[in-house]
């Protein structure tokens, strides 16, 4: 199922126009033994582990297999709908992560978990809405904002005191793809030939500050 995973990094990577430089699909697993024990406990589905080390960093993408077995049993790319969107945005998120994580490293810049979490919510807007319009839809539907932003809580459990900094997350993404939608509206193409590509690449280089103060500015 690495080849699905491999196929969303190229997506985002050819709309955002950055390089890892590495391929998720060596740093998947679904070996929850693996996951730090309260992590493994909380039931996630999808986590990112990171280790600094003195010139290196070292990261593994934890997907459950149950997750990779209903997307292969229903691929996303074929058809995107309501029997495969919440797993598609699982295993979405933990490439978004991977990408920019790894991007940012290989220009030695900072990342934080705001940012990571903002992003990985923006991509799934910004691919959700670009994979429907490949699939045939002609607009890009406005459940989708609501599905993700609005129907959506924190798990508190999962959260633990990180659940503030998600919910900020979510809203700042929203504003962003609520500017997005309306364009996206009006474009017939999809994503990668729209004329919001420079946009999207220049917020993906900002920030987590530059990228609150662009959308403050919305």
């Amino acid at each position: 199922m690495t080849t699905l995973l491999r196929e969303l990094q190229r997506r985002l990577g050819g709309i955002y126009d950055v390089d890892a430089g590495c391929d998720v699909g060596e740093f998947v697993t679904s070996d929850r033994d693996l996951l730090p024990r309260d992590v493994a406990e909380s039931g996630t589905d999808e986590h990112v582990m990171v280790a600094l080390e003195p010139d290196a960093l070292a990261m593994s993408v934890f997907i459950d297999r149950r997750v990779l077995e209903r997307l292969a049993a229903a691929d996303p790319l074929q058809r995107l709908d309501d029997r495969n969107l919440a797993d598609f945005w699982t295993a979405l998120e933990g490439v978004s992560h991977f990408l920019c994580i790894a991007w940012n490293a290989r220009h030695d810049r900072d990342v934080s978990v705001l940012e990571l979490e903002m992003q990985a919510d923006i991509d799934k807007f910004v691919l959700s809405a670009d994979l429907l319009r490949r699939q045939g839809t002609p607009r890009v539907p406005s459940a989708l904002h609501d599905l993700l932003f609005r129907r959506v809580r924190v798990d508190e459990r999962l959260a633990r005191h990180r659940a503030p900094l998600y919910r900020a997350a979510t809203h700042h993404a929203a504003r962003f793809c609520r500017d997005l939608e309306g364009r996206l509206r009006q474009a017939a193409e999809r994503v990668q030939d729209s004329v919001l590509l420079p946009q999207l690449r220049r917020f993906y280089r900002l920030a987590d500050r530059g990228k609150l103060d662009y959308i403050r500015a919305i």
